[in-house]
């Protein structure tokens, strides 16, 4: 059976550090000193009854450059010292490259002065508080979008107080993951400007007890992520067996110790792509909300993993289904408000005219066999729905309100938790430990504590279970999160959003910089 390693969970903490002071100029500095984790075994922890209340994301983009924009033609810009015009020219071209915005070495900005060098720091400010991209730029399944941020008012605190290090030490996601890949994203960089790292080839050697060429790459590629691997030698020895192990954790693979084809796939992409790839995933968290809800549920879409949170504290996990590519579960942020008890699955038309009639067709009698009814829609239209007894739904169903009627449910194909690839769904998640979570999240509903669950699940009806208390559920696309040292992990980019993000990031950030010329 598959156990879930703690990268897969390293999503989500709330960085408990208040307002950034600091700490926050330590981080600028080096790598973030908060301590990221989140295990299997948290399923037996202390259960802290959800709480809080309920977060929708904007149907819309909020505005969160054109109204600080229009406001600065209105608003004289402070005026800047000539030490200070100095350091904030400093200041933002370093913290270009730190937060992802730029890559290779920082831009001159010393010719910039004035109102020039000023509107070049608050549109800076604005890409790292917020988000580099423009409200066109995000996919419809993109359903996150960052809130509105003016960051004028606190740069002109900043110039009159003489402390603009701080102010843009402030300026950044208040969140530990976001820290940790920003010390992981400066890792990174180190390995790309000593050389980066070769490609390992096929080859029957590496197995072990063996030695040779391709062991020696082996090692040496091994080494340049993992401190722990001497870099030296060409015998397949149990050190180089552990390593291999924890490079395979570290990348959502099967932690086998075989070096195959999905192995060497995940060592030979180039450091250069997975500085990309560590880039995008900090776009992600610019849009996430200035402070998240004390308790909440979060997926990883990419590593297809569910985690409920007490504040920074996971208090349960379990593995997930998610979209398949081509039915990609979207990133959204609700809460959900009920939990259907054996449902009945409205298959939608899509998955009915491509799936199932065609079932039917080939062998008539397929959708009686299986549970489905025909129901008349009027005018000649017709849909399916399959009753609770066999409902793909299972017993539970966690609703939500969102524009893509997606939902989190329980499912009888529970094989499909045992695999380390487990993006197979139509879009919904499916989830391994749905009584838990349904027990977990109606805890501060007196009419449904557990007994009362069972009995209803037990008899077959369906019951919508309205919750006391909603809570926040976050759908989320990490693909590279990271340890406070800035030992990163990855997953495989199945939906070719972060390139995709990451393209849109670059080119937005050598507009802008066009512009400023």
């Amino acid at each position: 059976m598959q156990t879930l390693n703690a990268f897969e969970g390293e999503i989500g903490n709330k960085h408990a550090r208040g307002t950034r002071g600091a700490a926050l100029l330590r981080v600028v500095g080096g790598a973030s000193s908060a301590v990221l984790a989140v295990m299997a075994s948290h399923a037996s922890a202390q259960i802290i009854p959800p709480a809080a209340p309920p977060v929708t994301a904007p149907a819309t983009p909020a505005p969160a450059a054109a109204s600080p924009a229009a406001r600065m033609i209105a608003q004289p810009l402070p005026r800047l010292t000539d030490a200070q015009t100095r350091e904030l020219a400093k200041l933002i071209a370093q913290d270009e490259v730190r937060q992802g915005l730029r890559q290779g070495n920082p831009r001159d900005l010393s010719d910039k002065t004035g109102d020039a060098l000023v509107r070049a720091a608050l549109d800076h400010a604005r890409a790292v508080h917020a988000g580099r991209l423009d409200a066109s730029d995000f996919e419809r399944d993109w359903g996150i979008r960052p809130q509105a941020y003016d960051p004028l008012p606190g740069f002109v605190d900043a110039v009159e107080r003489d402390r603009l290090a701080a102010w843009v030490a402030s300026l950044p996601p208040p969140y530990a993951g976001y820290d940790a890949l920003v010390a992981g994203l400066a890792r990174y960089r180190q390995i790309a400007a000593d050389g980066g790292w070769g490609t390992v080839p096929a080859a029957a050697e590496l197995k072990y007890g063996r030695s040779g060429p391709a062991v020696a790459a082996l090692r040496k590629r091994l080494a340049a992520e993992d401190p722990q691997v001497s870099a030296s030698g060409d015998k397949f020895d149990a050190d180089l067996l552990a390593a291999v192990r924890r490079a395979q954790r570290r990348y959502g693979l099967n932690p086998a110790g075989d070096v195959g084809a999905q192995t060497l796939a995940a060592l030979n992409v180039p450091v250069a792509a997975r500085m990309r790839q560590i880039s995008a995933n900090m776009e992600r968290w610019r849009w996430l909300p200035a402070q998240l809800e004390q308790n909440r549920v979060q997926v990883n879409v990419a590593a297809a993993v569910l985690t409920v949170f007490d504040g920074d504290a996971p208090v349960m996990s379990m593995k997930a289904v998610t979209g398949r590519p081509g039915n990609e579960t979207p990133m959204l942020v609700s809460s959900i408000h009920s939990v259907v008890l054996n449902p009945p699955w409205n298959v939608p038309s899509s998955i009915a005219d491509k799936e199932l009639w065609p079932k039917e067709r080939a062998n008539p009698g397929y959708l009686k066999r299986n549970g489905f009814r025909v129901i008349d829609t009027g005018g000649g239209g017709k849909r399916l729905q399959q009753s609770s007894e066999k409902s793909a739904l299972g017993r539970y169903k966690f609703d939500f309100p969102n524009d893509f009627a997606v939902y989190l449910h329980d499912t009888p194909a529970q094989a499909g938790f045992s695999r380390f690839d487990r993006l197979a769904s139509h879009g919904c998640v499916r989830l391994e430990k749905p009584e838990a979570l349904a027990k977990l999240l109606m805890k501060t509903t007196p009419q449904w504590q557990p007994e009362a669950i069972d009995a209803t699940v037990a008899a077959g009806k369906t019951v919508r279970a309205q919750m006391a208390q909603p809570v926040a559920v976050y759908l989320l696309y990490w693909t590279a999160f990271a340890s406070p040292s800035g030992q990163v992990g990855f997953r495989d980019d199945p939906y070719n959003w972060d390139s995709d993000l990451a393209s849109k990031v670059e080119a937005r950030q050598a507009k802008q910089t066009l512009a400023s010329l």
